[in-house]
């Protein structure tokens, strides 16, 4: 473990040995859960479902067998003195969800929205009491908060067979959580193409260990959101890519930078250490039990596809629910913090950051600051045994003025990915100003190509009206994430190869042709696919220099 963990300031991004005990904010939580909410009322996520009246979210019901906090035994870190630590086992507060949950601070149960207002307003408070909201009526919030139709893991048991006999299974769960007998099972490991020719390793927990991942990923979301930098967007509730990309279009077509470093660090979700990590979540949480629930989860052994079970020692399993909320805990200690009140800070012009997850773009006016902080970045991310990815790190000229210079030595400004679009300088329509514009990467591009064409080889064999369907699904789903301003160009190509592959393997299902091109268009002109359009319009910060694609 770094020893820099112990020694140096948070504002450094490194732990505080002179962290404040906890302190009881029951008095607050009531004066929240009285209050309310006046404007929106509150309605829980499975008040839709089928034979299930409407119930509040509150903290914990009249009568509800909770997880008290009689068994909790938060270890307070050395140097905490007994007048710090008196009253911390009465704390309780949380905050809002992950988007990897689907929900915001406005559906939370009060007993969460009183643990955001904490963590706002006292950044050293450090939460203990909260493994007891583990109960019942959370647990039932969270399972109508997961995917239906999501893979089951190594137990086989999917969301339709817990919900059988739902209350007994919670029931249960809660008894196992109270007497501590609870044990994380294998989890299940699928490898899903990347469409650079390597493998995504997936984990796929079993269903109750989601339902419990997704309780406490809204527990700590609650007490991190305040706590994170606006450079990070993302699994962040009401934010996304591309917030993150509009936010990167704004300033580098109205700010002054000239130079942009791309970088990606290598294999992110499989290299987090675990000692460091629950270290950084010991600084806010001073809940052993609930600590002791998240290393479990690190620990868990994975069951490959060959039948081999493996007992990690770092990483955290991509596909796991309460991941993307420990990777976001991770980097805001390891880097977004180091980079934003150290290097920034120390660069001789004004600099920024824009992360999402482990895909980092820092913008610098000054040449010098830019070429040493791969460096700089390299030797940071050592101290936690991470590594730049070196084909994804590059520092380019880009910009307005580097634009201008690159234009009057004859050559091209250079371009650079982030989120699955390329960027490059351009002008706008009438050729007089400069406007930066996004496409969508050659590398997604040819993934998507090929997803679609493994797609259709699987479809061909069903309905044609069928596979109409699917692909219109398919390239809607295209147009939603990829349909941003100065993109059409790349909308229209992705749909004109969408056709082509379609009318192939309509005729590659018996040795005969199915359709001449002119029956294939007099098919899709009954079943129409979806057009290409703009969805997501990229405004600047002036109305008059909204030159966006035009939607058709």
């Amino acid at each position: 473990m770094p020893a820099e963990l112990k020694t140096a300031s948070a504002a450094s991004g490194e732990a505080r040995v002179d962290l404040p005990g906890s302190k009881s904010v029951a008095r607050e939580e009531r004066t929240v859960r009285n209050q309310g909410d006046p404007v929106i009322s509150r309605r829980t996520n499975y008040e839709d479902q089928a034979g299930r009246n409407a119930q509040r979210q509150e903290g914990r019901a009249e009568g509800k067998p909770g997880v008290g906090s009689l068994h909790s035994s938060a270890r307070q870190p050395q140097g905490i003195g007994a007048e710090e630590r008196e009253g911390g086992d009465r704390t309780t507060q949380p905050v809002q969800a992950t988007s990897a949950v689907g929900t915001t601070g406005q559906s939370w149960p009060t007993f969460l929205r009183a643990i955001a207002d904490k963590a706002r307003k006292d950044p050293n408070h450090r939460f203990g009491d909260l493994y007891r909201h583990l109960n019942e009526e959370s647990l039932r919030a969270s399972f109508y908060l997961l995917r239906k139709a999501a893979a089951s893991g190594v137990d086989g048991v999917t969301f339709r067979q817990y919900e059988r006999n739902l209350e007994d299974n919670l029931a249960n769960l809660v008894e196992r959580l109270k007497r501590k007998s609870y044990h994380a099972r294998l989890v299940r490991r699928k490898y899903i193409p990347k469409g650079n020719g390597k493998l995504r390793p997936l984990g796929i927990p079993t269903l109750e260990d989601k339902l419990l991942q997704c309780a406490v990923t809204q527990i700590l979301m609650a007490i991190y959101e305040a706590d994170f930098l606006l450079c990070s967007y993302a699994y962040r509730p009401q934010r996304g890519p591309h917030d993150a990309v509009r936010e990167l279009t704004d300033e580098l077509h109205w700010g002054k930078h000239n130079f942009v470093v791309e970088a990606d660090i290598k294999g992110f979700f499989d290299h987090l250490q675990h000692d460091p990590l629950m270290e950084m979540l010991g600084r806010r949480i001073q809940d052993g039990a609930l600590l002791r629930l998240i290393r479990k989860w690190l620990k868990a052994g994975i069951l490959e596809e060959d039948g081999r079970v493996i007992h990690p020692e770092l990483g955290t399993p991509q596909g796991g629910v309460i991941s993307p909320v420990l990777a976001n805990v991770y980097l805001h200690y390891v880097l977004d913090l180091w980079c934003e009140k150290v290097y920034l800070k120390s660069c001789t012009v004004k600099a920024k950051l824009i992360g999402y997850d482990d895909d980092i773009v820092v913008r610098f006016r000054n040449r010098e600051d830019a070429t040493r902080f791969p460096a700089a970045l390299a030797e940071r991310l050592a101290k936690f045994g991470l590594e730049v990815e070196p084909t994804k790190t590059k520092v380019l000229e880009f910009g307005r003025d580097a634009a201008r210079q690159a234009r009057a030595r004859g050559e091209r400004p250079g371009t650079f990915d982030f989120l699955g679009f390329t960027h490059y300088c351009s002008r706008t329509k009438d050729g007089k100003r400069f406007r930066m514009k996004r496409v969508t990467s050659r590398k997604k591009f040819r993934a998507k190509v090929v997803n679609l064409k493994e797609s259709l080889k699987q479809m061909r064999v069903m309905p044609t009206r069928w596979i109409l369907e699917q692909v219109g699904r398919k390239l809607r789903g295209h147009y939603a994430y990829y349909g941003v301003s100065d993109n059409h160009r790349g909308l229209v190509r992705f749909y004109r190869e969408a056709t082509k592959l379609l009318y192939k393997w309509l005729n590659r299902r018996s040795q005969r042709r199915s359709y001449q091109w002119a029956e294939f268009k007099q098919l899709l002109q009954r079943f129409p696919l979806p057009l290409p359009c703009v969805r997501v319009h990229l405004f600047y910060r002036s109305p008059n220099d909204c030159l966006g694609s035009r939607v058709r």
